[in-house]
C-alpha cells in the first residue's frame, strides 16, 4: 500500500473512528493483499509510511471474497470484476485475508 493511501486510511479512521471503517482491497495476489491488509490492521510492516507502528485494527476484505461479492449487484460485479477474478487465485487471497482478520482485526 503506497504512502498516500496509508495517509488516506489513517485520516479517515481518525475522522470516522476505526469501528466505522472497512477497507476493501483489490490486489491481484495473495501476498500483496496480505501486506496491504496487515498495513491497515497492524501497521506498516516496512516502517516506511504513515501507518508505521500504528495498529488501527481495521476490518479488511478483498473484493473477490464471497461475503463481499454477495453485497454487489451481480451485473456490476460481472462487468467490473469477474474477468479479473478468473485469473486470480481467489482461495489464496481469501485465506490470506482471513488470517489477517483473525490475527489483527479489533472490530
Amino acid at each position: 500500500m503506497d504512502l498516500e493511501n496509508q495517509k488516506r486510511v489513517k485520516d479517515l479512521t481518525e475522522e470516522y473512528g476505526a469501528e466505522n471503517v472497512v477497507v476493501l482491497l483489490g490486489a491481484s495476489e495473495g501476498e500483496a493483499s496480505g501486506l496491504a491488509a496487515e498495513t491497515v490492521t497492524n501497521g506498516d510492516p516496512t516502517y516506511a509510511g504513515p501507518l508505521a507502528g500504528v495498529s488501527l485494527g481495521l476490518v479488511v476484505y478483498h473484493v473477490c471474497e464471497e461475503e463481499v461479492k454477495a453485497e454487489f449487484d451481480p451485473d456490476v460485479y460481472e462487468e467490473q470484476v469477474s474477468m479479473m477474478e478468473m485469473v486470480l487465485d481467489v482461495d489464496e487471497i481469501a485465506g490470506e485475508m482471513q488470517a489477517i482478520r483473525e490475527q489483527y482485526t479489533q472490530y
